[in-house]
């Protein structure tokens, strides 16, 4: 049956509405995605203390390397997908999602088997304090080893969503988080006869989750029948279809080249974090995790303006783009720009879920009200790049994401530190987002709006 908002034939509905039917199910969605390990680091924090939580704050941006990938071949995957969902083929959709997905097992695999032999390596190269190491590599190992369930779950939720299906991920997550808020602190203490895994218990828990979330997956999709239930038609497709795998990578590489650049800044950010000492990455850790919720409802529209356009590109209704602009612009304002103030108003409360030393929650505070405001202007720069993405347009946009990041971010970083400390390093934030409107904003207007926008597959 299909979810999708309306098919091409009937009247469109006000696009804030459409917007809005897109953003609740997936605002949700990312919350919950993120609501376990924001879980997790609570249980962390307060049953094994800060030491526990710095050891795995460390690990952020080696996960986020591969989640990285897997988004740059899911932003691709679901592009052509909406495009065909949006023309009404849905036997090619199920030829996208099945090179996407034997893609990304494909990753998973190999993270797994990289984070088992570099974990020590890479977590000493980024400066890991020799008293959080031991923790630190062992939950490195395990949470790797959880990659090739976690990619292709994530994977998954991206192709449903390019056929306009926010409801099925936001299930899966549903049980997906309440497996681990169950399991975490049950490992951590041992309850009901289970082992004490001490600091791996959140990535332990994190794999169980994973699979359940999965198998519910496979069961739900054929029982509603959806366009990408896994039966034997998709069976079929999970191979590597050398057309399609270059139309995925058309736009999967750039995104894909866009957000492992943006890992390696934050590997880089963090080093200079790690200078300032433990307390500081476990800072760094408290503020990634609110800044995380704040930016949902920022990214929820870039990716629904995406999808969006990407169907109206198929359907052959590219005039409505602009709208898709205009009105994701003014959500983004409206939504995000709440969330930033009440961040502001509750800050101390809610870092107090993560942290418990008085210093380092001083620390945190000020840190967050030093960038949080910028999450509007991320807002913004990437729903202008996410509707380029949808026609096609990718390498541009994202050149200017990269430049901004290696030219702009990294720079501003070493000298607002050396010159502000620990502040400096957040203050590069505003800068590069604020660098990346301007720049993106000019592309769409002077150069994108005046291209012929086609169909890609």
């Amino acid at each position: 049956m299909s979810t999708a908002p309306h098919p091409p034939s009937a009247p469109p509905r006000p696009l804030w509405q459409t917007y809005l039917a897109f953003l609740g199910p997936m605002v949700l969605s990312n919350i919950l995605q993120s609501l376990s390990g924001s879980a997790n680091a609570v249980y962390i924090g307060q049953m094994l203390g800060t030491p526990a939580l710095a050891a795995v704050s460390g690990m952020f941006p080696v996960v986020f390397f591969f989640i990285a990938l897997i988004i740059g071949v899911g932003a691709g995957a679901s592009v052509l997908i909406g495009q065909a969902w949006g023309a009404r083929e849905p036997h090619k959709v199920k030829a996208i999602a099945g090179t996407a997905l034997t893609l990304g097992a494909g990753i998973g695999l190999a993270a797994a088997v990289l984070g088992e032999v570099f974990a020590r390596p890479a977590l000493t190269a980024l400066g890991t304090a020799p008293e959080l190491l031991t923790d630190a590599v062992a939950y490195a190992r395990v949470m790797m080893l959880s990659m090739p369930l976690l990619l292709v779950f994530i994977l998954a939720t991206q192709l449903l969503r390019g056929v306009g299906d926010t409801v099925t991920p936001l299930l899966a997550l549903c049980l997906s988080t309440a497996v681990g808020l169950l399991l975490t602190p049950a490992l951590i203490r041992g309850w009901l006869g289970l082992p004490q895994l001490g600091v791996i218990s959140a990535a332990v828990a994190g794999w169980v989750s994973f699979a359940v979330s999965l198998a519910f997956l496979w069961a739900y999709l054929r029982r509603k029948n959806s366009p990408l239930a896994p039966d034997a038609e998709l069976g079929r497709a999970l191979r590597v279809s050398p057309p399609l795998l270059r139309a995925v990578l058309r736009i999967g590489v750039p995104t894909g080249v866009q957000m492992v650049t943006i890992a390696m800044a934050e590997l880089a950010i963090l080093g200079l974090v790690n200078r300032y000492g433990a307390d500081a990455t476990a800072a760094y850790g408290a503020v990634n995790q609110i800044v995380n919720y704040v930016q949902f409802p920022a990214l929820s529209i870039a990716i629904t303006a995406s999808i969006l356009g990407a169907q109206a590109i198929g359907a052959g209704r590219t005039e409505r783009l602009s709208g898709i602009v205009r009105t994701g612009l003014a959500l983004n304002v409206i939504l995000t720009g709440a969330l930033v103030l009440l961040g502001y108003v509750l800050s101390r409360w809610l870092l107090g879920f993560f942290i418990t030393t008085p210093r380092v929650l001083d620390m945190a505070q000020a840190l967050l009200h030093v960038m949080l405001w910028s999450s509007v202007v991320f807002g913004m720069q990437a729903l202008v790049a996410g509707v380029m993405r949808a026609s096609g347009t990718v390498w541009v946009p994202t050149g200017i994401s990269i430049a901004c990041i290696v030219l702009v971010q990294l720079p501003a970083a070493h000298f607002l530190s050396a010159r502000y400390g620990l502040s400096g390093v957040w203050m590069s934030y505003p800068v590069v987002f604020c660098t990346m409107l301007v720049l993106q904003s000019a592309f769409y207007l002077l150069v994108w709006r005046f291209r012929k926008i086609e169909r890609l597959v």
